[in-house]
Formats: structure tokens, sequence, C-alpha cells
């Protein structure tokens, strides 16, 4: 409960330029040196968690560089037994590296409107903390409000848990989707929006939240925002990771193992100073476990 209490405390302080951040609202604009862990929807999965930690070694490159950048895609709890723990984990990072560790906001994640289904994550945190999980999950939920709805890296990368919006939006905009909402569908769509090869324009997703959106919005949407490529995570890939929309569009997931049963998972470790064009050109980057 006390790691809960700080992280909302720090996440709430954060405003301005922190190391190589710069936090405007709830967008977090990322200078292009150093390098980037990009880790996708993880779902309580500890043990994936731990395989990109060990794998990538990032935990000693953030301490050896504070140009060393951890960014989360969200989507961090529900579907995994370790829900708990793994928040636990994440926050403990925050704490340890405020300046370096980026939390963005998932749709397991969202406000109360938007709920994701299952949201299992009470079950575990009954189980976990007892009679005492109701006052636990009153924070979580307050913390929830507290990340990121996007990450910006200029001429380069926009990254969000689920897609861009359809309508015409700015970077002020994202900043204060979770203000605008529920009147303006801008977090709603960040959180929930898939791209599709097949369609024109957009339209309602079948999930029941959000929309799917197309190759000719995708290109219009990152050229105004002056980026190359939206990273994102929230949907499943059988290889750890999926390429979109002629190369525009990357998506990671992270975690591996029912109920989603991927042979892969998959995390990005990039340097932040290259520039890139096109998704395929970060292939090597992407590292599949």
């Amino acid at each position: 409960m006390l790691t809960l209490k700080k992280t909302i405390e720090e996440l709430g302080s954060e405003e301005g330029e922190i190391g190589n951040l710069a936090i405007s609202g709830r967008l977090v604009r990322i200078k292009p040196t150093g390098e980037a862990l990009v880790v996708g929807d993880l779902h309580g999965d500890l043990d994936s968690f731990g395989v990109i930690l060990a794998k990538s070694g990032f935990l000693c490159k953030m301490a050896q560089s504070r140009a060393a950048v951890a960014v989360f895609l969200g989507d961090y709890g529900d579907r995994g037994a370790q829900s708990p723990e793994l928040y636990y984990v994440l926050l403990k990072l925050k704490l340890a590296y405020p300046a370096q560790v980026v939390l963005l906001r998932g749709n397991h994640e969202g406000p109360s409107d938007l709920l994701a289904s299952p949201h299992d994550l009470p079950i575990h945190l009954q189980r976990k903390f007892g009679e005492k999980w109701g006052s636990v999950y009153q924070k979580i939920r307050e913390l929830f409000g507290c990340f990121c709805n996007a990450a910006y890296v200029e001429e380069r990368y926009l990254m969000v848990h689920g897609g861009l919006p359809v309508k015409n939006f700015s970077l002020e905009e994202i900043a204060k989707a979770d203000k605008l909402h529920p009147e303006k569908s801008f977090l709603e769509e960040l959180l929930w929006n898939d791209p599709d090869e097949q369609v024109q324009g957009a339209f309602p997703s079948t999930r029941g939240a959000g929309n799917v959106f197309g190759k000719t919005m995708t290109q219009e949407v990152l050229a105004k925002l002056g980026v190359k490529i939206l990273i994102r995570g929230h949907e499943p890939a059988g290889e750890g990771f999926q390429i979109n929309h002629g190369g525009k569009i990357l998506t990671l997931f992270s975690r591996k193992g029912p109920p989603y049963f991927n042979r892969f998972a998959a995390y990005l470790q990039v340097p932040l100073a290259e520039r890139f064009e096109n998704a395929t050109q970060l292939l090597p980057y992407v590292h599949k476990f």
C-alpha cells in the first residue's frame, strides 16, 4: 500500500523536464538520445517480465546511464494470476528510476465507464490481501488515472496502448485526453483502437469500444504529428509482434501463455537517436522469446 501511495504521489507531481523526459499533462516527450526498452502487454505475467529484464540487461543500463528509458505500453493486470505482483514490481521500478520509466495507460487501466472484460484484478487482490483488498483496489484505480496517455519521440515515434483517434486531434488533446473524457472520445480511442488492413477510414470496433482504422488515416495522422512510426500494444501476436499499414505501425505483445497461447512474446530495444522511416527497419531491434 505504501508503494502505491508513493507512486501516485510521484506520478501526480510529474510535470516539465525530468531527466530526458518532458511531461505535459498525460503526454510524455522523450528526447531522441540514449536507448529505449519498449514493452507491450504483460497481463499479470511476472515470468515474461523477468525474462525481458534479464535478456535486455536494462536494469544495468538504467543504472549506468540516465539516457536509458523504459516505456511500458499498458495492460499490466487482468488475465494473469500474478497481476498484483506485477503491479508491485513495476511501481518499485518507477520509484527507483522516476526519470527513466514511463508507464502508459492501457484499456485494462481505463476509466470506470470503460472497464475491459474480463476484469479479474479484484479476484487476485482478494487472494493477495484478503479482506483489505477493497482499499488496495481503490488506490489502484486512483493509480490508473496517473498513467500517461502517450509517449512522443519527435520525428520518430508515437507510442500508445491502442491506436490513433479517428477525429482530428493534436498532441495537446492527447495530453489532456483523460480530462476531456467522456465528452470527447480521445482517451477511449487511444486505449481501444486497432489498425485494420481492410478498411478505408474508420469503423466501430467489435471490441465494443473504440474503432478500427485504415492505412490512409495512419499515414495522415503520423505525418501531421511529425513522426514516422506508431508503436503500440493491445493486440495479441503469435510471433510477439506485428507490422501493419505498410510499416507505419509496430505492435508489441510481451507475455506468453494462456489465455493467448502465442508462440512468442517480444519487446523492442532501440537506439533513440537513430531515424527509421519504416517499422521493418526496427526488426533487428525486436527481440522474441
